[in-house]
């Protein structure tokens, strides 16, 4: 009824959602509302029309980026869309309540009606995932609302620390859940250096995440990085760190939980990463994957001139060994024996 119903069928459903957007100014001063309450849409729909009807949620600002300036959303879309679907698709439709969308000069606030769902809490919504309402994450998915059933949050994580801002904030009452998202951006040069930084390792979400977190601080211990990423303890923060302490984008001192965590400021500014550490210790399926690239750009070469176009810093025998697997799985075409063998793509 909810999704494929008409408007007098999910009228007849007492609990089906309205959604109110209600900006306040810097005095606490209601100075717009827009209310989505006549059922004309389905859930779906109504992501896409809260986005389109609200003027603030185009609002952009300049920040400094060198001599130019650089364009940035008040509010990122990902962001919006992502509390949205959380909120549509797990609340419990079995209590009233209507979302609210509260716009505040420094925030947006995102209440929803009910509690989070079992096992669910604000210290492991990173970590947990838990399905309320499993056809509805489902449909969501299907139609690539969402990237994955009964995730987003950890996608809003990434969006805002990405973005120099601070991390959401979520807040558990006996009857809602408060999401908050602060507009302020605390370090504009955490943008550039996290896309750079993507760009140059390819990291991922996890990596993102506390790469984000700790270019926004001067230091962190393993305890306090361990209590803000909702870990169970410091030695889970292993797959969150070791390629970026690999790679120099984090550096650390100390010892166990003494251990502080850093981004050095001089990398943060001129954004001068040391990349050719990262050959060395490629993984194989991209080892795979650049040989593949350049025997189809160059068919019908030799291993030797493989190795020279791929990275003379990956020894010699992890490449062959790569191009012999490739063979063998049929990704490669081999041609040839001893030196006047070459290869080529089938």
């Amino acid at each position: 009824m909810l999704c494929l119903g008409r408007q007098h069928h999910r009228a007849q459903l007492t609990t089906a959602p309205v959604i109110q957007f209600i900006k306040y100014d810097e005095h606490g001063q209601k100075v717009n509302k827009l209310v989505w309450d006549d059922h004309t849409q389905s859930p779906m729909e109504l992501i896409e029309a809260v986005w389109l009807e609200v003027p603030d949620f185009r609002e952009r600002y300049e920040l400094p980026d060198g001599l130019y300036r650089q364009n940035v959303p008040a509010f990122d879309e990902i962001v919006v869309r992502e509390l949205l679907v959380n909120a549509l698709v797990h609340r419990p439709y079995t209590q009233r309540g209507d979302i609210f969308l509260n716009l505040h000069p420094d925030r947006l606030e995102m209440v929803n009606p009910g509690l989070l769902p079992l096992g669910v809490t604000p210290q492991n919504v990173l970590h947990t995932t838990v399905c309320r309402n499993e056809h509805m994450a489902r449909l969501f998915h299907d139609q690539k609302l969402m990237e994955r059933e009964s995730s987003g949050f950890d996608k809003i994580f990434e969006v805002l620390l990405s973005q120099g801002r601070p991390a959401p904030e979520l807040i558990e009452t006996h009857d809602r859940v408060q999401v908050t998202v602060r507009r302020r951006i605390l370090k504009p040069e955490v943008i550039d250096f996290i896309a750079k930084a993507d760009q140059t390792y390819q990291l991922t979400q996890r990596e993102r995440i506390v790469l984000g977190l700790l270019a926004q601080h001067d230091a962190l211990t393993a305890r306090e990085l361990a209590g803000t990423l909702e870990l169970p303890g410091v030695e889970a923060l292993q797959p969150w760190l070791k390629r970026l302490l690999d790679w120099n984008l984090v550096q650390s001192t100390g010892r166990t939980q003494a251990t502080r965590y850093f981004v050095d400021p001089g990398l943060l500014r001129s954004l001068n990463f040391a990349v050719g550490t990262t050959l060395k210790r490629i993984e194989p399926h991209r080892l795979s994957a650049l040989i593949i690239e350049d025997v189809g750009r160059y068919p019908g070469t030799r291993i030797g001139d493989i190795h020279q176009r791929v990275g003379l810093e990956i020894p010699r025998s992890r490449v062959r060994r790569a191009v012999e697997q490739l063979v063998k799985d049929g990704g490669l075409l081999q041609e040839g024996v001893r030196s006047g063998t070459r290869y080529r793509l089938p």
